[in-house]
């Protein structure tokens, strides 16, 4: 893609004679089990709606751990160097590519593969309408919302603290003391951020120069649908179809009893439904619905550009939202875990479609939920107007990727991107020091005309004493 200058999909990079060089890792045996059994249990934890932070905080600390084995590997560390690349493209959900490229002392851009909130990376977060991470609130706050997003600020940043802390381990040992980066200012230093989503999609909010959509950038070009899934749309006509995929972290939680449920709510209605999920789990106790077709794989991105298409059911994955705003197709969704559920929030306010726990799903409620979005053609039309936001872009997402790295690499960097506020103290950037000042300056006045009005007073009541006198 970066050879082709975006005008072709990253998909097709491989179709290009272009070199490249994959150097696998893999931890210790041991912390590698370990780290599975761990991811394992937390995505159960999380599906089963029994997450904490405090699980999550753990999962962390093992990413921690495994950095500080990954940044001992000096053959690995030294083939990188030995490179001497230009630009190191990361992605921020593990902190640890930020420490990598820091030691190798090369610029980097980030790419953000998850909502606008999960990371603190310098953005103007007014939270008087820029709802803070796991709020669930939109840019439409009420007073108490505005409430519990001030007071959220608080708590999102005492936790992107303990996340970061993650890797002080790491940090302590391959960085000299008086040099340690601080995970924080990283995450400012990047050149670009890259973020996986769209105005379409996104609250309105500020941007700073440096920070470019790319939401959509995994797409592929629509292809014919394969003709098994074209005969069993024609059989329902114009009523159209259904389709539901919820990723692949579904499948542990899949239980009898939701597909049950889920079975039931599709027997409902008179469109056809495309579901994936493993035939070769599916109980034998449960009678497939008639209309229902269920397969281990599926073109998602061909049959959501499908005429015949009428609800797309999804997790909330913004992959999926952004497959679905692109086709302009309205959805129900199920969130998981991560980001899903705000994603769904951003749905729901933008009118895409609704959603539903998956700890509360009944035939009757998923059904209502689904027949709802099909009926109701306002959900339709917001899709379609977000479809058309979408692609009304003057480039593609990879063009817009390609250009601006290549804009950096041929400036020098991003530093006429980025303001100054990046280099400030926070203190300094909410103007509490100004504000400080001009409180001491104001209640130093106010004490200074008390005293003098004191003064005044008091000559005032000697003189009529002396005058009675």
């Amino acid at each position: 893609m970066l050879h082709q200058k975006g005008n072709s999909l990253i998909t097709d990079f491989t179709e290009k004679e272009t070199s490249y060089q994959v150097i696998p890792w893999f931890p210790p045996e041991d912390y590698n089990k370990r780290l599975k059994e761990y991811i394992d249990y937390f995505i159960e934890e999380a599906l089963n709606g029994r997450h904490t932070f405090g699980k999550f905080l753990d999962f962390m600390k093992l990413l921690g751990l495994q950095c500080n084995h990954f940044l001992r590997r000096k053959d690995i560390m030294d083939i990188l160097k030995n490179e001497n690349f230009d630009l190191v493209i990361i992605e921020n959900f593990d902190y640890c590519s930020f420490l990598v490229a820091e030691k190798l002392g090369k610029p980097f851009v980030s790419i953000l593969s998850s909502s606008f909130g999960t990371i603190d990376f310098g953005l103007p977060c007014p939270v008087s309408y820029v709802p803070v991470f796991q709020s669930l609130l939109t840019d439409h706050m009420d007073f108490w919302g505005r409430v519990k997003n001030f007071l959220m600020f608080f708590n999102f940043s005492r936790k992107q603290w303990q996340i970061q802390s993650s890797y002080d381990n790491a940090i302590k040992e391959h960085f000299p003391e008086g040099s340690r980066p601080v995970l924080s200012n990283l995450l400012k230093k990047a050149e670009l951020w890259f973020v996986n989503s769209d105005f379409a999609f996104d609250f309105a909010r500020p941007l700073l120069p440096n920070t470019v959509y790319v939401g959509g950038l995994m797409a592929r070009p629509v292809k014919p649908v394969p003709q098994e899934f074209e005969n069993f749309i024609a059989k329902f006509g114009d009523s159209g179809f259904v389709l539901v995929a919820l990723g692949s972290m579904v499948s542990t939680v899949q239980t009898q009893e939701l597909l049950r449920e889920m079975n039931g709510a599709f027997a409902n209605l008179s469109q056809g439904v495309i579901w994936k999920c493993n035939p070769s789990y599916w109980p034998k106790e449960i009678k497939l619905a008639a209309n229902v077709k269920i397969v281990n794989w599926l073109p998602q991105n061909d049959l959501l550009a499908h005429p015949h298409i009428r609800l797309f059911v999804t997790h909330g994955g913004m992959n999926s939202i952004m497959e679905a705003i692109q086709h302009g197709v309205p959805m129900v969704g199920i969130p998981l875990f991560g980001d899903q559920p705000e994603n769904l929030v951003q749905v729901e306010a933008k009118k895409f479609g609704v959603s539903i726990q998956l700890q509360q799903i009944k035939a009757e409620t998923l059904a209502l939920k689904m027949k709802q979005v099909i009926e109701d053609k306002r959900y339709k039309s917001a899709a379609v107007a977000a479809s058309i936001i979408r692609r009304s872009h003057p480039l593609t997402p990879a063009q817009r990727l390609v250009g601006w790295i290549d804009h950096i690499l041929q400036t020098g960097g991003a530093a006429h991107l980025k303001p100054y506020a990046l280099q400030q103290p926070w203190h300094e950037q909410y103007l509490l020091d100004v504000i400080l000042f001009l409180l001491v300056v104001t209640l130093g006045t106010l004490w200074l005309c008390g005293k003098l009005l004191g003064m005044v007073a008091r000559w005032v009541c000697g003189a009529r004493k002396q005058k009675k006198a």
